[in-house]
Formats: C-alpha cells, sequence, structure tokens
C-alpha cells in the first residue's frame, strides 16, 4: 500500500489518509440525501425521477468514481453529482412545462461528458493550467474557500436570507437589490441547529488550536455527541428496517436516454450550459485542491496529476449520466479531507468506498447532523483563505482580477462566475498595462480565447445564477 500510494514520498501515512477521506465523507454525505431531493423535486416526483433511483445513482457514481480518482490519479479529490447543475437540471425540466424531460436532461449530460473527454485527450483542458496566471490560481483557492464556507453557513441556518415585503418573486427567478434593502441576515441563536453548528466551531477549532491528529473529524462526531444531547441526533433511526436494506438495484434509471427528444429543444444551449459551468467548476476544485496539498510547489508534477484528474472527471461526468445523475464533479469539501493531512489516493478510495457502503448503511450515515458537517465547511474556509497571501494586491493589474475571482464566487454562488470575470478582466487591464509597459504581463493565447467565449456565453446564453 505504501509503494502503490506513495504514502513515505507525500508525507502521510495510512492512518492519517483513511481518517483525510472519512472527513472528506462525512462534510459531503449530504449530497445522498440533498441530490435526490433535487433531482425528483423534494421527492415530489414532480421531475419524472424517482427518489430511491437518484439516491442509488448518487452513492453508485460517487464511490466508483471517486475510487476511481484514487486508484488512477492517486490524488485526494472526491466526486459526486454537483450542486448547482443539479439545481439547473432540475429546474430546466420544470421550467419546460413538460417539453423537456429528464431523459433529456440525461442525454445532454452525457454528451457534454464526451466533450470533456475529447478536450482532455487532446490536452486543451490541460492547457488551462498553464494559461491562467499564478495569481488567478490562488484566487480560485480562496474564493473556492468562501463558496464552502457560505454552504456551511447556510446549511447550518447561520445564515439566512430576508424576503423583501411588497416583492412577488417567482420560482427559480431573481430581482434586483435596491441600495437601502438588505439580503444575508444572521440565523436566529433560538435555533438549535445553529447553535449546534456554533458549537461545532469551538470544538473544531480549540482541537486544530491543540494540535489534536483527526481534528476535524473527531470535532464533527463531538459535534454529533452533544447534537444527540440538544435532540438533533435521532437514534431511532438506527432501528429502522432501513438499517439492514439491501439496495435494488433494477430502480437504477440505467442509460435512459431520449436524444432525439434533445434535438428539438434547443441542444446546443442546454448542452453549452452544463459544458461552460462544469469546466470552470472542476478547474476551480482540482486547482483548489492542489494548491491547498501543495502538489502545485512543483508545478511540472501538479499540472501533470491534475491533468489526469480531469480525465477522470471527464470520464465521471458521462458515467454518472448512465446510472442516472446529473453531472458528476469533483467536489469542493475534498479541501476538507486535504485539511485533515490527505495527500494521496488512499483518502479517495477511503471516501469513495464510503459511499458504497452508504448504500447499505444510509441511516447511519444520516445520524451525522447537518449542524456538525457546517461547522467543519466554515473551518476549512478559514484554511483555505492562507493563499490569499500569494496575491500581490499592490498590482492592480493582479488584485482586481483575482478580487473579482474571491468576491463572486460567494456572493452569486456560482464558482464559474467569480472564474470568467476574473479571465475576462485580467486580460483586459493585462492588456491595457502592456500598451504602457510593453510585454510587461503575460497573456496566454488561450486567455484570450477564453475571454471571448466567456463573454459570448453570457451575452447568448445568460447566467443560471
Amino acid at each position: 500500500m505504501d509503494r502503490f500510494f506513495k504514502l513515505k514520498e507525500n508525507g502521510t501515512t495510512v492512518r492519517t489518509e483513511i481518517m483525510a477521506g472519512l472527513t472528506t465523507f462525512m462534510t459531503m454525505a449530504y449530497i445522498l440525501a440533498v441530490n435526490p431531493n433535487i433531482l425528483s423535486a423534494f421527492g415530489s416526483g414532480a421531475t419524472g425521477m424517482d427518489w430511491m433511483a437518484v439516491f442509488l445513482a448518487t452513492a453508485i457514481a460517487a464511490g466508483v468514481m471517486t475510487i476511481a480518482m484514487g486508484l488512477f490519479v492517486n490524488f485526494p479529490v472526491a466526486l459526486a453529482p454537483g450542486m448547482g447543475l443539479n439545481a439547473y437540471f432540475a429546474t430546466v425540466i420544470l421550467s419546460s412545462q413538460g417539453q423537456f424531460t429528464f431523459q433529456m436532461g440525461l442525454a445532454a449530460v452525457f454528451i457534454s461528458g464526451l466533450i470533456f473527454i475529447v478536450l482532455t485527450v487532446t490536452q486543451v483542458r490541460q492547457l488551462l493550467l498553464v494559461a491562467v496566471p499564478d495569481s488567478l490560481k490562488h484566487a480560485i483557492t480562496v474564493g473556492i474557500g468562501l463558496f464552502i464556507t457560505i454552504i456551511g453557513l447556510k446549511n447550518s441556518g447561520l445564515m439566512t436570507v430576508a424576503v423583501e415585503s411588497g416583492k412577488d418573486i417567482a420560482a427559480h427567478k431573481f430581482t434586483d437589490v435596491l441600495s437601502f434593502e438588505t439580503v444575508i441576515h444572521m440565523g436566529s441563536l433560538k435555533d438549535p441547529g445553529v447553535v449546534l453548528c456554533i458549537i461545532g466551531l469551538v470544538l473544531i477549532s480549540a482541537l486544530l488550536v491543540l494540535r489534536v491528529r483527526g481534528a476535524i473529524l473527531l470535532g464533527i462526531l463531538l459535534t454529533t455527541v452533544v447534537g444527540y444531547f440538544m435532540g438533533q441526533v435521532n437514534l431511532g433511526m438506527l432501528g429502522d428496517a432501513k438499517t439492514t436494506w439491501v439496495p435494488d438495484l433494477s430502480k437504477l434509471a440505467f442509460a435512459q436516454f431520449d436524444f432525439k427528444g434533445l434535438m428539438n429543444v434547443g441542444i446546443i444551449s442546454v448542452i453549452a450550459t452544463f459544458t461552460f459551468v462544469e469546466l470552470f467548476d472542476t478547474f476551480g476544485t482540482l486547482v483548489g485542491t492542489a494548491n491547498r496539498a501543495g502538489f502545485m510547489k512543483n508545478k511540472a508534477e501538479g499540472n501533470k496529476k491534475v491533468g489526469k484528474a480531469m480525465m477522470v472527471d471527464a470520464v465521471a461526468v458521462s458515467g454518472g449520466a448512465l446510472v442516472g445523475t446529473s453531472t458528476v464533479t469533483a467536489f469542493v469539501e475534498s479541501a476538507a479531507g486535504v485539511a485533515q493531512g490527505g495527500r494521496t489516493g488512499l483518502t479517495a478510495v477511503t471516501t469513495g468506498v464510503c459511499f458504497l457502503l452508504a448504500l447499505f448503511l444510509a441511516p447511519i450515515a444520516a445520524l451525522i447532523p447537518g449542524s456538525a458537517t457546517a461547522a467543519a465547511l466554515i473551518i476549512v474556509g478559514v484554511l483555505m483563505m492562507q493563499s490569499v497571501k500569494d496575491i500581490d494586491f499592490q498590482d492592480y493589474v493582479v488584485a482586481i482580477p483575482a478580487f473579482l475571482t474571491i468576491a463572486l464566487m460567494p456572493f452569486t454562488y456560482n464558482i464559474a462566475n467569480g472564474i470568467s470575470f476574473g479571465i475576462v478582466m485580467y486580460v483586459i487591464l493585462a492588456t491595457v498595462a502592456n500598451i504602457r509597459e510593453s510585454g510587461s504581463y503575460k497573456v496566454h493565447w488561450l486567455m484570450w480565447i477564453l475571454a471571448i467565449l466567456i463573454i459570448l456565453r453570457y451575452v447568448f446564453i445568460g447566467s443560471e445564477g
């Protein structure tokens, strides 16, 4: 095992890797419940998708593809159906009034996966690692840290959204925020879930200060114990018949594609959106995680490893569609395992095995309260914020694109938005600066192409939020 995963070479141990893998699983296990809820329109079946079928597809796709990432790339990154993309998937179906079915959606995801495989084989995706300047890479790491923090704050109820009086906003629509209006508020301290999250924050933080090994994982477990005494953990679930549930794989929506129907509903727009968002979401997640793990200190080796990870990710997109779920992608929560000390594929393999075991032990996995994992995600944001020190904020050509990248990820709740604005602004400012100081800033030719594609995307396709 040491030779296969190169544990000593990466300064880690079997125990550290397994604990890191468990930590990653605990911080992203919410997808097992959230993804089926979203894709089936919160259990109502409004999209035509069966809750149990999506649950099975989620666990299998996440488990198999994460294990593949560990075995073939030796990279501590986990994959699962992505948040945001699953919401877009469901929203398109629900807003189409029956014109766009989930079978068409799965076909679109499958095609976008094939496109990724081609882009990866031809090294186009890998060129991003060379084309994007280091300042933006560090900004991506920080932005993802804030994005993870937002997820934690939302999941715990520590952050709430105000509904302004006098506005009737339709579902899945957005409205402008006026200068005197506020949107985000702090949750009620009378809410036991909010209180439990704060307790979790204190416990994990104290363990980190004391340099306790496995601080994040141990903090999650201790918070769960506290949650039991607060009435936030229902042990009665362990006595449920589902504890020994044997999954019925016949429920899987295996390869239910409708390519013919997809041709009649704007195939280019749908596939382009899936492809665009996935391209930057994955790039940001892989680079951010690689930076946090220290792999990018040796750029050649780091880029090579991320390049291999991109291939597994590309296969995962189509693979997930085959078993019946929306886009499977590298998960930002992988940073939790890296923060725990995970440095090799053994971390990913451990996480993947946990997802497969969750098929049989769903009630046990569900015992961990959302407030416990939310606290861990917030702390991970602190750890990823450390990369901000590597950005030169005295240089406006670097500082402004980096700041926009960092700010737009959490505040628009979309990783791709942050990266997109950062790339376009860098190309513009670097070009302006080069007019005055010839050749001072290097702008890779791929950055020009990306900037043009990004502008065209937002002009003709728009933003999905």
